[in-house]
């Protein structure tokens, strides 16, 4: 049996510990997250400051592989009511920290944040800035569709200190993109590109996904060599996240039969790393590859590298702000979401509420257990000596992770588990083992995607 066959199972992707799925619900209260958004903030703020997310949701057409929360229109007028309903949330965020905030880093996600005219944008950013101060060095960044981000975004984003964007490409095969109702010329990306290059953006961002319906080696092969030659400082080389069972996500216009089984699909991920090895690029943590000149590549040379729901970074916070519709935010010690829906999340905020709906706070067992999978996560290795760290249930986990050490995906030694090159692949596989709460609750029907 290959290792493939054997670890590709339905695994979480650890953007967070403990996982949405097995957040407490019934347990947790606004008065708790604020209190615990209060102290992140307070041990916080001054020495690092902290990260604000905002979610944009609305797009004009829906990409059929897509599993974020988002809202499909072509109504522009749209966009002034929602960021009316973002400046409102933010301030009643500045208020209950009762001090103004450091804002180190601030990502614009989606959805499609370029579905918002410039301007618009322009009197978000304003308005989210007067309330606080700005880091001497910020990490601004953010999502932008090639076929819509025009040079006035990138400019009025420039201007405002952002210096990343990411570019979402998927594929660039016809046929894949038929299939997944994502048309992206290469030519509109090559411009895209090029225009934030001259403007002096620092670190541009491809995605790719593979995985996708109608994907061969060879189709893939040509998609990353035509991304190569545009020498993108990061690629995102993401697996395909088919869960179609989730409510809202749209993925339809092809079944599981459409999709390369799990050999092939890890033929497309282990032939893509090793193209992209080969021409400069080095893996960094998972689905992640970077340039050594990139900021993402130090950060893990210093092991600052930090992952979190907006996905790795260079740097870290220890309190981020979700701001908008489904955002969620992280205090550390506790995780909150908003509204699911535009209307709910809009009345709640015009009613002077926080639109939290749901979410978990953090014990001191899932504070341990964090540490450790966030280490693998970013570092691939942890350590359990000191006191801090010491694990519960450490026997049983050693077991769990025994046969993953027979097959050389982990070397354990002197309380120190390091993950091999071969076992970089099934990173997921191993946090699983780290999962306390996955592994006294098993799921009786299918919540997470393949590993593989």
């Amino acid at each position: 049996m290959s290792l493939v066959t054997k670890y590709n199972i339905p695994g979480p992707r650890y953007t967070s510990y403990p996982t949405v799925p097995y957040w407490d619900e019934a347990s947790f209260t606004a008065d708790q997250w604020l209190s615990s958004l209060r102290k992140s903030f307070t041990e916080s703020n001054l020495t690092e400051g902290i990260s604000i997310y905002i979610h944009l949701p609305f797009c004009e057409s829906l990409c059929t592989f897509c599993a974020c929360h988002k809202r499909i229109t072509k109504r522009h007028d749209v966009e002034s009511p929602y960021i009316d309903t973002l400046l409102k949330e933010w301030g009643m965020y500045v208020e209950l920290l009762g001090a103004r905030p450091r804002i180190k880093e601030l990502h614009l996600g989606g959805g499609t944040p370029t579905f918002f005219q410039p301007q618009n944008l322009h009197r978000l950013l304003k308005g989210i800035f007067a309330l606080a101060d700005i880091d001497e060095q910020p990490e601004f960044s953010f999502e932008g569709h090639p076929n819509n981000t025009t040079v006035q975004h990138l400019e009025t984003l420039y201007e405002l200190g952002f210096r990343r964007v990411s570019f979402g490409v998927q594929d660039y095969d016809l046929k894949v993109q038929q299939t997944i109702n994502r048309i992206q010329p290469f030519e509109r990306v090559r411009k895209v590109t090029a225009d934030a290059r001259a403007l002096g953006y620092k670190s541009i961002s491809h995605d790719l996904v593979f995985g996708l319906p109608h994907q061969t080696w060879e189709r893939m092969k040509d998609t990353i060599e035509k991304t190569i030659s545009l020498k993108p400082d990061r690629i995102a080389f993401y697996s395909y996240a088919h869960v179609p069972w989730v409510k809202g996500v749209g993925q339809r216009g092809f079944d599981e039969q459409d999709l390369p089984d799990a050999e092939s699909k890890r033929i497309l991920y282990e032939n893509g790393k090793q193209l992209l090895v080969d021409l400069g690029y080095v893996e960094i943590g998972m689905d992640h590859f970077s340039l050594p000149t990139d900021g993402l590549y130090q950060s893990v040379l210093d092991k600052t590298i930090h992952r979190n729901f907006m996905g790795y970074s260079s740097s870290s916070t220890q309190l981020m702000i979700g701001l908008g519709m489904s955002a969620i935010s992280d205090s550390w010690y506790a995780f909150a979401q908003n509204d699911k829906s535009v209307e709910e999340y809009t009345e709640r905020v015009n009613k002077g509420e926080l639109p939290v709906f749901r979410g978990h706070i953090l014990n001191e067992e899932d504070l341990v257990v964090r540490k450790h999978i966030l280490n693998l996560m970013c570092n691939l290795e942890t350590s359990w000596q000191a006191e801090s760290v010491k694990l519960p249930e450490l026997p049983e986990i050693l077991d769990r992770l025994q046969e993953m050490q027979l097959d050389g995906l982990i070397e354990i030694k002197d309380n120190h588990l390091l993950v091999t090159e071969k076992g970089r692949t099934f990173a997921r596989n191993i946090a699983m083992a780290f999962d306390l709460r996955l592994i006294r609750r098993q799921p009786k029907t299918r919540i997470f995607s393949m590993t593989v």
